[in-house]
């Protein structure tokens, strides 16, 4: 049986491409139903609209916040064709048929998840008639096709131009329908519970996900994958992917969230970070984003191959000639110069991320969650590094400004490494590291053999260590290896044996009072 749309209501926020859809949906034929700026939006490119009142024969009523909630539109959208009851309703009420509802919503995620929003300005985005719309034309998916995603626009009118619209296609667009307006009514549950309780942690969690990137398998061939995004959230699929001749991995991803996580901490300088396997490997600040580069890549150039790096700036030619040939898996920054990024796609494997759509995303109530057996463990994110107010000087010796600046620096990496954690750092460059060990003496002793291994000279040199030293004996290895300053965060009982043997080894050291495991 053939379909055919012959009328249209088109009411959305979000604007993209939507005049060029509606311009081929009136070459087919269908006339356009529409509300204030929407109908305004269309007018302005040229498209003839009837307006929602001219159907209803009311007025948009209390600034808007009623248009479409009237038998006339919900009964057009609602009633089955070929019943003749309802057929005869139709008639006799004059209501006519609504084939076709483009619909999305009042951007109520965004709105209430932007830093210092007002409550009354989320509320106010809550959309109440959209989505009403969005359900009506989902349920009755047999006579009506539902619009909610712009990137739908054009499959949806290649179908109408042939004359086709298959039922198949019309109950995938009804799921997303329903899935749309699901995740809308979480965000706002879970933004009214936290606004209640004044706290992160809704009594009740629920979260809505979408298909979003293809992945050949997870960590290992042996195990399938698919990469989801929250829906209604930016995430970092939404960045523009440059993948060359691979797409991204499960474990691209994971190393990529990781990158981005860390070159946030230097969004206020010139900075580069180089990871592998989901652990800071290099890393420096520079004047230029090339001298950052290089001296980055010199911090660990064995660990550096195939790793993923991130800048702080948008990239520029000098940055990608330095990188060169070198294979590197990811490069991620906000933003590249059109002739560094054909210089870096000359390598072809290379997948770069262009993460500007992130960059200036408030973190203050991010949060994170991790499966576990039968559940999830939610957490705020690690937010800052320490108040440099709040620094306690705990030994006789005192660290010098240039050491109290490494100290910050290394903080950083040791903030993002897997615990236990020791970042070395000199100069504001990454010169060692020792991750994820079981007990932090180990993680000293790598951290100390891998800076010498690349020839350098720790005498004098900052450790930052993720949490306290449980004994001295992690504190006597960076002694034995030349450092000259550690910051840790103090808290264990064994702080004074700490103290006394770092005086005794004649080093400074301080206390941040801010631990920063990562597990």
């Amino acid at each position: 049986m053939t379909f055919r749309v012959t009328r249209a209501l088109v009411s959305v926020w979000d604007k993209r491409n939507l005049a060029a859809f509606v311009a081929r949906l009136r070459a087919c034929g269908v006339e356009i139903i529409s509300t204030g700026g929407t109908a305004r939006h269309l007018r302005e490119k040229g498209i003839s609209v009837r307006e929602v009142s001219d159907v209803t024969g009311f007025p948009e009523l209390f600034e808007g916040r009623v248009k479409t909630l009237h038998p006339k539109i919900h009964g057009g959208i609602l009633y089955r064709r070929g019943n003749k009851e309802h057929e005869a309703q139709a008639e006799k009420n004059n209501i006519q048929p609504i084939d076709m509802v483009v619909a999305n919503l009042y951007p109520f995620e965004q709105v209430a998840g932007r830093e210092g929003v007002k409550f009354e300005e989320a509320i106010e985005n809550i959309d109440v008639g959209g989505p009403a719309m969005v359900r009506a034309a989902a349920k009755n998916h047999e006579h009506v096709v539902v619009v909610v995603d712009p990137k739908d626009y054009d499959a949806v009118a290649d179908a109408l131009e042939k004359g086709e619209m298959p039922g198949k296609m019309r109950r995938e667009l009804a799921l997303k329908a329903f899935a749309r307006t699901s995740s809308y009514d979480a965000a706002i549950c879970r933004y009214l519970s936290g606004a209640l309780k004044d706290d992160l942690f809704p009594d009740f969690l629920e979260m809505k996900f979408e298909r979003a990137y293809g992945l050949r398998y997870g960590e290992n061939p042996s195990q399938q994958a698919a990469a989801y995004r929250i829906l209604g959230r930016t995430s970092i699929f939404d960045s523009v992917i440059y993948a060359g001749s691979k797409l991204m991995s499960y474990n691209n991803f994971l190393d990529a969230s990781s990158a981005f996580s860390l070159i946030r901490e230097f969004k206020d300088g010139v900075a580069t970070v180089i990871l592998k396997h989901n652990n800071p490997c290099g890393g420096a600040e520079g004047k230029t984003l090339e001298e950052s580069y290089l001296r980055a890549h010199a911090s660990d150039p064995e660990s550096s191959f195939g790793g993923i790096v991130a800048f702080s700036r948008k990239v520029d030619a000098a940055t990608a000639k330095a990188i060169g040939t070198k294979y590197l898996e990811v490069i991620l920054a906000p933003g590249f110069e059109p002739e560094a990024l054909e210089i870096l796609k000359q390598r072809e494997s290379r997948r770069i991320l262009d993460v500007s759509n992130l960059w200036d995303q408030s973190q203050e109530r991010a949060v994170e969650f991790r499966y576990i057996v039968g559940g999830m463990l939610f957490q705020g994110r690690d937010p800052g590094i320490y108040d440099k107010n709040a620094l306690k000087v705990v030994t006789r010796k005192q660290p010098t400004a240039e050491q109290l600046e490494d100290c910050y620096f290394a903080t950083k990496f040791a903030k993002h490494i897997k615990s236990n954690a020791i970042a070395i750092a000199n100069g504001r460059q990454l010169v060692g590291v020792g991750a994820g060990q079981m007990s932090r003496v180990d993680s000293c002793n790598i951290a100390i053999q891998k800076a010498r291994r690349h020839g350098f000279d720790l005498k004098g040199t900052v450790a930052a260590s993720d949490a306290f030293f449980p004994f001295r004996d992690g504190l006597d290895a960076l002694a034995d290896g030349g450092i000259g300053c550690v910051v840790q965060p103090g808290g264990s009982v064994k702080d004074a044996e700490v103290i006394a043997a770092a005086d005794e080894r004649g080093i400074a050291m301080v206390f941040t009072g801010r631990r920063h495991f990562k597990h």
